[in-house]
């Protein structure tokens, strides 16, 4: 049985642009797609990230305060340090809107706590 070669040489061209003409798709998909991302990576979360990697800062600092009086074996005390657990967890995902929610949430307990 004899291989038909001038077949063989023209399936290959077929697949040869059939894999060019994807790569070109992919390209163009993907290109425009990778400068959207890139442009979204210089301001990341903006205003609402600010927020919450300030609220954070200074509700660990109320924490560790209202620990050092003496307030930390408190049941608000405890769901504060949850509450602010939880949010820098959401804050490394990037979900700042969460996050400042519970870091809001937090800072009333802690004051809660010191409330008694």
């Amino acid at each position: 049985m004899a291989i038909p070669w001038k077949g063989l040489a023209s399936l290959r061209m077929e697949i040869s642009y059939s894999v060019m003409k994807s790569t070109f798709c992919w390209i163009k998909v993907a290109l425009p797609a990778m400068f959207m991302l890139a442009a979204c990576a210089g301001n990341p979360g903006g205003a609402t990230a600010q927020r919450c990697s300030s609220g954070l800062d200074s509700a660990y600092r109320e924490l560790d305060l209202a620990k050092a009086e003496g307030f930390g074996g408190t049941v608000d005390w405890a769901k504060a340090a949850s509450l602010l657990a939880a949010a820098k967890v959401q804050y490394e995902f990037e979900h700042y809107p969460n996050c400042v929610e519970k870091v809001d949430r937090a800072r009333v307990y802690i004051r809660q706590s010191k409330s008694g």
